[in-house]
């Protein structure tokens, strides 16, 4: 049951620069928030997926805020909350990749999992200062399930993880439901499955493929390197999970939710659909490399979005072909862009 808003509505985002972080801001701003976003301080910008947003011709730009903070730092998390005073905190940030995680344990651990209990805990004690109900979202991941004990995967599987990234999520998740159990906050996590977009990092697979497929179109490289092709995804958009984070927070009650497509497809495949996108054979351009290959590999993941659908009303609205098309002419594009600043004479760097 949806919630009525009570109050002019304030979202707190950490993640706000990632590929969640830009969909889940515009769809909040359409919403009539304000949006706050947790920023790292770093040398460089890396606000390149939000920088549409305040050349907006509406207000949308001028109800979008970032503040510097870091999961690390629980003093500045208890800063941006008492200046923001948000009325719902949405926790996207971690460091995200799956097969760094294990170039970087301690580093993924700390930020993907204690991370998230510094920021419960800043929440919790800005909840009882302030006497502000807040409503809180935590990124949960199917990596969590792993070494799946079930097929397909629902909010009652047995995890099983199989990197420190999904190590640090089950923390995550657990002490979320902890916080929910012990201060009655209204914390929800929602397990979301892999969701892609043309935002997507450009070291994640998907957009590896599409990236390569449109260089590759216009003469740009040869050849893409991937790791694993047999390992099977529930892919969907990123643009539509992004809803079901905030339906999760205007429900009544708050609990915990698999958002994923029930289908299921294997690299391979995607590979092969991309490249025949622009009527290219992948077999000829795509190459092995056991470099990518993940010391323990999470087999097949396959998400039941029944609770989701039943509970929330969400549904997916882009299939697997749809994500696959959107992505590969996003970078077909991308790419044109890149050859003519080549044949102008500038230096265009390949991909592996």
């Amino acid at each position: 049951m949806l919630s009525a808003p009570t109050q002019h509505r304030i979202a707190l985002v950490t993640g706000i620069t990632g590929q969640d972080g830009s969909y889940l801001a515009e769809f909040l701003l359409s919403k009539g928030y304000d949006v706050h976003g947790l920023v790292r301080r770093s040398s460089s910008f890396a606000t390149g997926r939000i920088e549409h947003i305040y050349r907006d011709p509406h207000d949308a730009g001028a109800r979008l805020h970032l503040h510097y903070g870091d999961l690390a730092d629980g003093n500045s998390l208890e800063r941006v909350l008492r200046e923001v005073k948000p009325t719902e905190v949405y926790n996207l940030g971690a460091q995200s990749h799956v097969r760094v995680s294990f170039d970087m344990p301690v580093f993924t651990a700390d930020i993907a999992g204690v991370g998230t209990l510094r920021l419960l805990e800043a929440v919790r004690v800005y909840r009882e200062e302030s006497g502000t109900p807040v409503r809180y979202y935590q990124a949960s991941s199917s990596e969590m399930f792993g070494k799946v004990a079930e097929v397909p995967q629902s909010e009652s599987t047995p995890f099983h993880p199989r990197s420190p990234y999904g190590v640090a999520k089950v923390f995550s998740h657990w002490a979320t439901i902890n916080y929910r159990e012990s201060y009655g906050m209204h914390a929800s996590c929602g397990i979301l499955f892999n969701h892609e977009s043309p935002r997507r990092g450009e070291t994640f697979v998907t957009r590896k493929i599409t990236r390569a497929v449109g260089r590759i179109k216009h003469g740009l490289q040869n050849q893409v390197f991937l790791g694993n092709l047999d390992a099977q995804r529930d892919w969907g958009f990123a643009g539509d999970y992004v809803e079901a984070m905030w339906l999760m927070l205007q429900q009544d009650e708050p609990d915990d939710y698999v958002v994923a497509t029930g289908k299921t497809f294997s690299v391979r495949e995607f590979a092969e659909k991309a490249f025949a996108r622009v009527g290219l054979d992948w077999q000829k351009h795509v190459a092995y490399d056991p470099r990518y290959n993940r010391p323990a590999e999470v087999d097949l993941l396959l998400g039941d979005p029944a609770k989701a659908r039943r509970k929330l009303g969400w549904e997916p609205r882009v299939d697997f072909d749809g994500l696959i098309a959107m992505m590969v002419d996003a970078d077909v594009e991308m790419a044109a862009r890149e050859k003519t600043l080549r044949d102008a004479g500038f230096q265009v760097g390949a991909m592996e």
